[in-house]
């Protein structure tokens, strides 16, 4: 029996998704404070994402500058 369960609720498991949608109704609790760490996670995900490209950018202009300089013998 206890292998059957076993197989059971391995087969039936599902990962535990979370999300904001309730932070208006509980409000009154001290839930505002996850609000606004998913907020800030989510600005730095996007500075993060916004510098990495000036970064790459920067990189590959170096590079085509590089290439474009006539090297002497």
């Amino acid at each position: 029996m206890t292998r059957i369960l076993t197989a059971l609720f391995t087969m039936i498991a599902m990962p535990a998704l979370a999300h904001p949608g309730h932070i208006g109704e509980i409000a009154g609790h001290n839930h505002w404070l996850a609000g606004a760490a998913i907020g800030a996670a989510i600005a730095i995900a996007i500075w993060g994402a916004i510098k990495g490209k000036k970064e790459e950018v920067e990189e590959a202009e170096l590079e085509e500058e590089i290439e474009a300089e006539p090297q002497e013998a």
